[in-house]
Parts: C-alpha cells; structure tokens; sequence
C-alpha cells in the first residue's frame, strides 16, 4: 500500500482511524496499533510508506499546537467535530451583528468620500478601526459581500460599492448606532457630543431656568391666596 500522491490532503484522524475528539491516550493508543500493524516487526503487512503518512499524523496530533492548526485546516476549530449552539447568546448577537455590518459601511464610505483617490482598507486597517472580534467582522464582510455593498480590489483590500452607498443612504444610521463600533483612536473628528451638565449652561440658559422657576412659584403663591380668601 502506497502513501497518497504529495500534496494531497491527508486527514489524520481518519490514518490513525480515530474521532476528532478523541484524547491523548486514545491518539497514543491508535499509533501504537498502526505501528505494529504496519512497522518492519510485521514481515506480511509492513509498509514504509504508509508508516511515514502514520507518523505523520501521529506527529501533528500528539502536539498540541500542530493538531490545533490541523483542526483549523479541517474546519474543526474549536469544537472538535462536536458543533455546538450558542443558545441565548446567538439571539443577543443578532442585533450586534447590524450595527457592525452597519459600522463597516460607514468607515468605507467616508474613506470612499475622503480618499476618492484611494477609497480600499486593507483587512489590518478595517480590524485596527473596529471594534469587534475578528470571527464578527469576518461574518460582517462575507455579508455585505454577499450582497454586493461592498467589493474587493486588485490587491485584495476592501472597498463600498455604489450599492453599498446606495444602502446606507437610503438607510440612514444613528450615531449611537455606530460609534460604538468604531475604535476611539480611528476617529479624526468630532466624537459622540456629550450630554449637557449644569456647568456646560450658558447664563442665558440660566436667567431662562430663573425665570421658569420664579414664574412657577408666583403662580403657587397665588393659588394659595385664593384657596385662603375662599374659606
């Protein structure tokens, strides 16, 4: 039996005839088995091709970091073969998930509006702009790729299309919708306005609360002097 041409994919757990979730010892024990099924101990099944794919898997999946990067490869990142449901979590996340897709358009739209010379962000610049995990921003971007808002160029950097601008026109986001999405160091200009203070009131602001309040009060004073000459 021959190993598999070079350059093909070869998946480890199904050499060493093993789950993805199977642990260190399961792992120890599979090789040990393919080992003296297929080492130079066993004269009529032995094997030096297939023994260097079943080291190789071996290798990989022994070592933490390896077999990591191999689930990643495979899809299995993270879950090991066992896809699991975020339960309340993904309902909260629904409603994140607009206001960064939202996020997105915007930054590519005022760098569309801004730099018309160069009007795509590199994947680095979006991720340095935006705050949200990079698994977020990548579902954010197949999204709006999907549906034609916003394109890659020749270089593979990111830019709104005029269906992407179209969108965010007709759908006019708040500021408050958007800005917490937006990194505080990738704001140039003016930021969220703060809410007014006390302090922050001019003296004709106050001289018009004096007024308010004096009027209320003569108003009372009044009513009372009625109710007293009723009785």
């Amino acid at each position: 039996m021959s190993a598999p041409p070079s350059g093909k994919f070869n998946d480890h757990y199904a050499i060493l005839g093993i789950d993805p979730s199977a642990d260190t010892n399961l792992i120890e024990r599979a090789y040990a088995k393919m080992v003296e099924k297929y080492g130079a101990d066993n004269i009529d099944f032995r094997d030096d091709e297939k023994l260097k794919v079943i080291n190789a898997a071996y290798e990989t999946l022994s070592n933490s970091e390896l077999r990591k990067a191999f689930d990643s490869l495979k899809g299995l990142a993270g879950d090991h073969g066992r896809p699991m449901f975020l339960g309340v979590d993904f309902f909260e996340a629904l409603g994140r998930e607009i206001g960064l897709r939202t996020a997105l358009l915007c930054i590519l739209y005022d760098r569309r509006r801004t730099k018309p010379a160069t009007p795509a962000l590199s994947m680095r610049h979006v991720e340095a702009m935006l705050e949200a995990p990079l698994e977020a921003l990548t579902f954010a971007l197949w999204y709006v790729k999907q549906r034609g808002y916003v394109a890659n160029d020749d270089k593979s950097n990111i830019q709104i299309t005029v269906e992407g601008m179209d969108y965010l026109e007709g759908n006019r986001p708040k500021p408050e919708e958007v800005m917490p999405f937006i990194k505080p160091t990738a704001i140039s200009g003016r930021k969220m306005p703060p809410k007014p203070s006390p302090d922050s009131l001019d003296v004709d602001s106050m001289n018009g609360l004096v007024a308010s309040t004096s009027s209320r009060g003569e108003a009372s004073g009044e009513k009372r002097l009625l109710k007293t000459a009723a009785e």
